[in-house]
């Protein structure tokens, strides 16, 4: 009689566990940049992309040595103008893809250092409310340049 039982609660915790989401986040952040600003010392702005193979996770704040602070922002149009303000959330969802693209979400770098130029990379350090904060080099490109990847397209 037990071994039924046995068996039968086995099968029943194997099965629970397929439905469950990954408990950790397993954040990744790919393909970023920073479009440098025309006139030095206004803001630049950075996009990137982040991935989740984990639970559901959220982006809490930006960082970079070669910036005095970084904020994260939002282009929405409001009475048919594009308009720009704080971002409210920037959750990434389970097995999702959270993207900071030009006309939509985006970072915005204020204080950029003197030393910065276009065709280098600055680290910035992206900071989760559960995974381990990641770095990355974000190529720098010139106002007006091309999006890195999208060079003559």
């Amino acid at each position: 009689m037990r071994l039924p039982l046995l068996a039968a609660t086995a099968a029943i915790l194997l099965l629970s566990g397929c439905n469950e989401a990954p408990r950790t986040p397993q954040v990744s952040v790919e393909n970023a940049w920073v479009r440098l600003p025309a006139v030095k010392g206004r803001p630049g702005a950075a996009y990137f992309t982040l991935g989740n193979e984990g639970a559901e996770d959220r982006l809490v704040s930006i960082t970079s040595a070669k910036a005095e602070r970084v904020e994260l922002h939002d282009s929405v149009m409001k009475d048919g103008m594009m308009a720009m303000g704080p971002l409210e959330e920037a959750t990434i969802a389970s097995g999702e893809k959270l993207t900071f693209a030009p006309g939509g979400k985006h970072a915005m770098l204020f204080g950029i250092a003197p030393d910065v130029e276009a065709g280098g990379a600055i680290p910035l350090t992206f900071t989760f409310e559960a995974a381990p904060a990641v770095t990355v080099e974000a190529k720098l490109v010139a106002a007006g340049g091309e999006e890195p990847g999208h060079e003559g397209h």
